[in-house]
């Protein structure tokens, strides 16, 4: 996106929103949820994919690893590969290969056929989400994009709440490939959805090789860049061992956590819009707040967790926090980058699934070698220096 996508824009730029498509924001939103659903789906399904194509379940991981790695490359890439390309046309076509791709998912022989099929959904899932992090401002005026962005990030949050949860149950009950069914039959509603309410949108400054590097050239999306990094990393590098922690640090039994994980999940959703409203007055505030609260979180964890209510208290404020990590970076990078929304964007969804991979993969080696505390400790500490990074940008002027 361009310069007709400033959060200033002109109200005489005939290219510039003339009324809100909150129809549309909603369809963007529903796209997103089918997303990280489908990124996050095969969790649940692990032991069963397994059994069936005989696999290990560490193999059969490989169906979260291939796609989130996929759309790390896909996010800047795809809007290079695409030019000028009509953005509705694009997020239609993402969304058809989304359809066709978990099709494939469910009607897979073998294990190898089922990997092929998740490499689509990790094209759909980075071209989609680089498209439609910044797309609040080509869809209302610009007083309402922090709570378009929110709505649109909103659909992260219910992926998460319900329909991770609700996609392994339909797995358990019918078996997976009766999920892949019922998420690609959802993904063809979603098609027709934004078939009927997204209007045109023309791009009318192609991202460009160039452009993506002229992006690190400005100092707030540098920083930007470099808290989504920090932030991310160190949330999951925490957050992927959250279930031993709740049982082995707060003494909370095995049947309990599904319940506590579902309620991280809601607080996620609420502070993923209370953040929304708080970043129309301050974008640079709201993020630096986020990171002060990860930062005392997860340390805070290991000191006053080891009880019950404490884990539990501790868990919903950790929720609640990084609830609106994503709407608040990706704000700040809308405001950092006003002339070039799409190609910051891109970038910046490339970092968030490179940095979900690397965050567990560090935590786990500091889980092994360390301890569990370790990686609460690793997760402070990452938030931590985020803020000092959030800190360093206070004079920046699109971001007060």
């Amino acid at each position: 996106m361009t310069t007709t996508e400033q959060t200033a824009a002109r109200a005489d730029d005939p290219r510039a929103p003339q009324r809100n498509h909150w129809p549309a924001v909603a369809a963007v939103a529903l796209g997103t949820f089918l997303l990280v659903t489908a990124e996050q789906l095969p969790i649940g399904l692990l032991t069963s994919v397994g059994s069936a194509l005989a696999v290990s379940e560490g193999t059969a991981g490989l169906m979260v690893t291939v796609p989130s790695l996929v759309a790390a490359v896909a996010a800047p890439l795809v809007p290079v590969l695409v030019g000028g390309m009509d953005r509705r046309l694009l997020l239609l076509g993402l969304m058809g290969l989304m359809t066709l791709a978990n099709v494939a998912s469910a009607l897979a022989p073998n294990f190898a056929v089922l990997v092929a099929s998740r490499v689509l959904v990790g094209v759909a899932i980075g071209g989609f989400w680089a498209i439609a992090s910044g797309l609040a401002v080509r869809l209302v005026a610009p007083a309402n994009v922090p709570r378009a962005t929110a709505v649109v990030f909103g659909g992260v949050g219910a992926a998460n709440v319900f329909g991770v949860p609700l996609g392994t149950l339909v797995g358990e009950f019918t078996g997976w490939r009766v999920a892949f069914v019922t998420l690609s039959a959802l993904a063809l509603v979603a098609l027709l959805a934004l078939l009927a309410v997204l209007p045109s949108l023309t791009a009318a400054r192609p991202v460009r090789p160039r452009l993506l590097a002229e992006q690190f050239r400005d100092p707030g999306v540098r920083v930007g860049i470099l808290a989504t990094f920090l932030i991310v990393t160190g949330h999951f590098a925490a957050y992927t061992f959250v279930s031993p922690a709740l049982q082995e640090l707060s003494g909370i039994d095995e049947r309990l956590v599904g319940p506590l994980l579902f309620g991280f999940g809601a607080a996620g959703m609420v502070g993923n819009f209370v953040a929304g409203a708080a970043l129309a007055r301050s974008p640079h505030r709201t993020v630096l707040v986020i990171a002060v609260a990860l930062a005392a979180a997860m340390p805070l964890y290991v000191l006053l967790g080891r009880g019950p209510v404490g884990g539990v208290a501790l868990l919903i404020a950790w929720g609640l926090a990084f609830g609106g990590a994503s709407v608040g970076l990706q704000t700040w990078m809308i405001k950092a980058a006003p002339h070039a929304v799409e190609a910051a964007s891109a970038l910046w969804v490339a970092v968030f699934n490179l940095s979900i991979g690397l965050g567990a993969l560090t935590g786990g080696l500091v889980v092994d070698s360390l301890s569990l505390q370790g990686a609460l400790w690793l997760g402070g500490a990452c938030a931590l220096a985020a803020t000092l990074a959030v800190w360093s940008a206070r004079g920046n002027e699109n971001l007060r």
